[in-house]
């Protein structure tokens, strides 16, 4: 293995070793891409308070996440297509959260099922839902879940239609992908991953295909993904949702303090503060920016998350001082498995682990549970006084 040093490192090797389409599909956002870029470069904007002549013996970053224990504050958040950036992506991703300890949410869009990552792993998972009209359709994945064991059911209540992604529309990548001379070409010169394609059955929505009413290929496929999302989503079909599970439930894509006590109402155990990585509404707040104001507003009353732009272990700390419970990687572990599979997520989390042990020492902390915002020094405004 080379010599990883920062989740920059896998970034890459990713590229050189994965699709431009499937690169592009994970390394994107929408329209200008700006609150792609902010989500990562405002928490630059944030400055660490150094400490020195304190005990930094015997750390820990261990707590709990929806009263689950974990290793560190950190989970895999849900990404589709990961079963096409590494073949059975999803399976090497979900084993490798299991053995460091933090929670692993697979996605609706997933290419591996949600029944063949519980097959290959033995501790639960967290999965995702979208927010769709079919209700015989959710109302089985949500039986699905429960069926696989999984922990925790994640709703994603920003996509009731999708965000322009320039790069993805430009290479052909949609539901399923629409393969060009092009793409085809580039394909070829990815030997090895190819190779690993040619090795697994799975390379089409398992959650979906079989499981959808009328879902039995790449054309049927598409039509049901365009007519499925549900553009008429309220809270009261949030709260119809809820019914259906009846474990701890996740809502994911808050960005305003008015949404996290709606999400509150409606029986949710934590909130996930995301702008879908930038890939939603562009021109949009970063999500380390819109995290205090949620925070302030729901208090202790609701576990709160954050993802998006999340690349570092120092990361972790800053938003974990602001006041989150649990930070989300996405695109970080997908470098990891991108460029070497299941030891590539295993390196990416060993990456963010360290640096947050270590940042967290030298702020003069021994234990992450204890770590709070007088670590930090916040600009003025960070996150208001907006005209």
């Amino acid at each position: 293995m080379p010599v990883i040093t920062e989740i920059e490192d896998l970034k890459r090797i990713y590229r050189r070793r994965v699709p431009k389409m499937f690169y592009d599909y994970c390394e994107s956002g929408s329209w200008s891409e700006q609150t792609f870029r902010e989500n990562s470069s405002d928490f630059d904007k944030i400055y660490l308070r150094q400490r020195v002549a304190l005990d930094m013996a015997n750390r820990s970053t261990k707590t709990k996440l929806i009263g689950q224990d974990v290793s560190m504050p950190v989970a895999l958040a849900p990404v589709g297509l990961t079963g096409m950036q590494h073949f059975d992506g999803e399976i090497k991703a979900a084993k490798a959260a299991e053995k460091f300890g933090v929670p692993f949410c697979l996605s609706t869009m997933s290419i591996c099922s949600i029944e063949d990552v519980a097959s290959n792993t033995s501790k639960p998972f967290w999965m995702q839902v979208y927010t769709l009209k079919d209700d015989t359709f959710m109302q089985n994945l949500f039986d699905r879940a429960k069926a696989a064991n999984c922990s925790a059911a994640v709703i994603t209540v920003d996509l009731q239609l999708l965000g322009q992604r320039h790069k993805d529309l430009k290479n052909g990548l949609s539901a399923p992908p629409k393969l060009t001379p092009k793409s085809i070409a580039n394909m070829m010169t990815k030997v090895q991953w190819g190779l690993g394609m040619l090795q697994t059955k799975r390379r089409f929505f398992g959650n979906i295909v079989g499981h959808a009413k009328g879902v039995s290929d790449a054309s049927s496929l598409t039509t049901w993904t365009a007519e499925s999302f549900d553009q008429s989503l309220d809270w009261d079909r949030i709260r119809q949702f809820r019914k259906m599970w009846d474990g701890p439930l996740i809502i994911k894509g808050i960005m305003d303090p008015r949404d996290a006590l709606e999400a509150l109402n409606v029986g949710a155990d934590a909130i996930v503060v995301s702008n879908h990585g930038g890939r939603q509404l562009d021109g949009a707040l970063s999500s380390i920016r819109a995290l205090e104001p949620i925070i302030d507003a729901v208090g202790d009353k609701i576990e709160v998350h954050i993802d998006s732009g999340i690349r570092s272990g120092q990361d972790v700390l800053k938003a974990t001082a602001m006041g989150a419970k649990g930070c989300w990687i996405g695109r970080a572990y997908v470098y990891g498995l991108g460029a070497m599979g299941e030891a590539g997520v295993t390196k990416a989390l060993q990456v963010i682990h360290k640096e947050l042990d270590m940042s967290m020492a030298l702020c003069g902390h021994r234990n992450i549970q204890g770590v709070d915002r007088d670590i930090l020094m916040v600009p003025k405004g960070f996150s208001g006084e907006w005209g």
